[in-house]
């Protein structure tokens, strides 16, 4: 059996903080995620019911933010650019494969569940909590923010305790 290969995590660590330099240079603000699944819901809620969309605060702010095209905001072009170089990536490294990574003692079915809902749990949070990982610890940190280094304090501290017990999904 081969060992899978992957980036180096050093070099990974120094390309992402460089990303997350550049980034801050050019926008003004760090790497997030949320913001592009939350301007696509707002797109897609705008498109189906319109007036749904006009009556509701939440939504109306969010359309007038974007000059009624929430679609068009660089953090949906930087989430698009991420597929694409996930994808690019697993096709250079030959590892595009339509497989589950799971445990030996667990059935595919219960890790796509349990990797379901914690989609789910991480995007509730994301939304309660004003930004994702990326947005909140990482963007973050490099600023030197105390609310930065607290979330991600708090995400290890999380990560650690909810692996204990959830931890048979993937050993």
């Amino acid at each position: 059996m081969s060992e899978t290969k992957y980036m180096n995590p050093y070099l990974a660590g120094v390309l992402l903080g460089l990303l997350l330099l550049v980034t801050i240079y050019i926008t003004g603000r760090g790497l997030g995620a949320s913001g592009a699944i939350k301007s696509t819901v707002v797109a897609g809620v705008h498109a189906i019911a319109p007036g749904h969309a006009q009556s509701s605060e939440y939504y109306r702010e969010y359309l007038e933010d974007h000059a009624g095209k929430p679609l068009k905001s660089w953090l949906v072009f930087e989430v698009a650019g991420v597929f694409i170089g996930a994808f690019l990536s697993g096709l250079a490294a030959g590892r595009l494969k339509l497989v589950t990574e799971k445990g030996p003692r667990v059935a595919s079915r219960t890790r796509l569940m349990a990797a379901f809902a914690g989609g789910v749990l991480w995007g509730i949070g994301s939304q309660l909590g004003r930004g994702c990982t990326s947005g909140a610890a990482l963007s973050g940190m490099a600023v030197q923010a105390t609310g930065g280094i607290l979330t991600m304090l708090a995400i290890f501290a999380g990560a650690y305790v909810f692996a204990y017990f959830f931890r048979k999904l993937w050993v």
